[in-house]
């Protein structure tokens, strides 16, 4: 992964970065892979490279038939930046595929527990 920047978002949905190294790509473009907390406790997973502007339109409902819409309010609590628009739709497809609780570990800085949520859990 090209990752650029990682930051949990929490506190008003303020959108800060902890981890953020320099570097853009030729168009100077950024991608963001964002999690958002809905009102029904789902996550919801998109990818876009104006994350301000595509939280705004979550949060407002601009699009009747999104996954948000009858989710309102949502809460910014997770994104990641990359260079390259690819990588950022492949890692927003694997998110997808993830756990609530696998999810949860990421949205919460625990990446130590990410390989154990992968297993399958035989026997139980």
């Amino acid at each position: 992964f090209f990752l650029v920047s990682l930051r949990v978002i929490s506190a008003g949905n303020r959108i800060e970065k902890f981890f953020w190294a320099e570097g853009t790509n030729v168009y100077g473009i950024a991608y963001f892979v964002y999690i958002l907390l809905c009102s029904d406790s789902s996550y919801y997973t998109g990818v876009t490279s104006d994350l301000t502007g595509r939280f705004e339109s979550h949060q407002k409902g601009k699009y009747k038939d999104s996954y948000t819409y009858s989710r309102r309010p949502v809460e910014l609590v997770y994104y990641c930046e990359f260079t390259e628009p690819g990588v950022a739709i492949l890692f927003e497809k694997r998110i997808k595929r993830w756990s609530k609780e696998k999810k949860k570990a990421l949205i919460e800085g625990k990446y130590d527990e990410l390989p154990n949520l992968s297993k399958k859990k035989f026997g139980t």
